[in-house]
């Protein structure tokens, strides 16, 4: 009876401690720490132990391209494109993390896993956003795991540094052998558009690429600001201000209204995409041009879960669903009304506090509008320019 008494005592303590842990902020960190110690993947990092790289001249290492149907070309009920392959402008899509589970440091590109059933969530629920303007271009690549985001900053870098060569040299085979001297955008989130600061400071900035560059949609960056430090890195692009800028970055993170903002080392910028400005203005619900509700499934198995998914087929984006939400930017956050729709909130991660998986989905049809926008007004500074403008 005295060891019970001692036992449920010890149990007692360990359930206020936990408690007192996860109320004052340091329980979810600490839980997340040891998840991550027991389930990162084994070892250190060693390229040796990678998959081959990916060819790009093989339609197969594409999640999209002009060329071939894949869910990057669905398109809202009620909206009208033009037929990939016709637009003469282009996107260069870099998608977000897909590769949660604890196999290895970097994608395998097991076609048949959940990591590219999550590329090809990604394509449906975020590339098919720049259909409308734009020929879409993303290349599948050996993506760092979730995982190495918390690792030391050594190891970090090393798994990212390799997933973004596979990137450099996806984008530089497109420049090379599809492009045909097109205007492009630059699209991303999460992991992409980390993948898509280096590029566009290791490519694109230096060149003569940036005069080709429409703008870059980087969304998402979430850990790693898109900070000033950053712009003043660069020669030739800076931030975006207004709706038809040019050449320019646009980028913000979500929150839910009532939280903070975002913890980071650095100040990042917050493009409110409402207004298109980067400023803390509040922009209320009727400057939105329509939220979609994500299609798909996106697997979440985290971890020593098996890296499997069940086949899907993606179906038809619902019509857009206008006024879903204001927004407003505060403290390098992007503030969005709090969402009870279930398809919504289905695909967010609680853990994190954030609406991170909501960055395209809230703004779908604003991001989607205004990558018209951008692209129409290039092209006629184009013809402004020459009457006879190489498309």
């Amino acid at each position: 009876m005295k060891t019970l008494k001692i036992l449920a005592g010890v149990v007692g303590l360990l359930i206020v401690i936990t408690a007192g842990l996860m109320v004052s902020g340091y329980g979810g960190a600490l839980f997340f720490m040891a998840f991550h110690s027991l389930n990162k993947p084994a070892g250190s990092f060693d390229p040796a132990m990678t998959s081959p790289a990916p060819d790009y001249a093989q339609q197969v290492n594409w999640a999209a391209l002009p060329t071939m149907d894949d869910p990057s070309d669905l398109v809202p009920e009620g909206v009208v494109t033009v037929e990939q392959g016709n637009h003469p402008t282009d996107v260069f899509f870099i998608h977000p993390t897909g590769f949660l589970t604890s196999g290895s440091w970097t994608s395998p590109m097991d076609p048949d896993s959940g990591t590219e059933a999550n590329t090809q969530w990604m394509m449906a629920n975020q590339a098919s956003a720049f259909n409308g303007c734009c020929n879409v271009y993303a290349p599948r690549y050996r993506e760092s795991n979730i995982f190495a985001y918390f690792e030391p900053d050594e190891g970090r870098e090393a798994v990212m540094a390799f997933a973004y060569d596979d990137v450099r040299r996806a984008f530089e085979h497109y420049i090379d052998h599809h492009n045909q001297g097109r205007p492009f955008v630059i699209a991303s989130h999460s992991q992409g558009t980390h993948h898509s600061m280096r590029l566009l400071t290791e490519v694109i900035d230096t060149t003569e690429l940036h005069e080709r560059m429409v703008a870059s949609y980087l969304i998402g960056s979430i850990l790693i600001p898109v900070s000033p430090d950053w712009f003043d890195s660069l020669q030739n692009i800076a931030p975006c201000s207004r709706a038809d800028d040019l050449h320019c970055v646009v980028h913000w993170d979500t929150m839910p209204e009532g939280g903070q903002p975002m913890q980071r080392s650095a100040p990042s910028l917050c493009t409110n995409p409402l207004s298109w400005r980067a400023d803390e203005e509040f922009a209320e619900r009727a400057l939105n041009e329509g939220a979609v509700l994500p299609v798909g499934t996106f697997h979440k198995a985290m971890g020593r879960a098996p890296d499997e998914a069940a086949p899907q087929v993606f179906g038809t984006i619902t019509a857009p669903l206008s006024e879903q939400t204001s927004a407003q930017c505060r403290e390098g956050s992007l503030f969005a009304e709090r969402q009870t729709r279930p398809e919504f909130t289905a695909v967010i991660t609680e853990m994190t506090g954030t609406y991170h998986e909501l960055d395209y989905a809230l703004f779908y049809m604003n991001i989607r509008n205004n990558a018209r926008l951008r692209t129409q007004t290039y092209l006629e500074t184009l013809v402004h320019a020459d009457p006879s403008p190489v498309m």
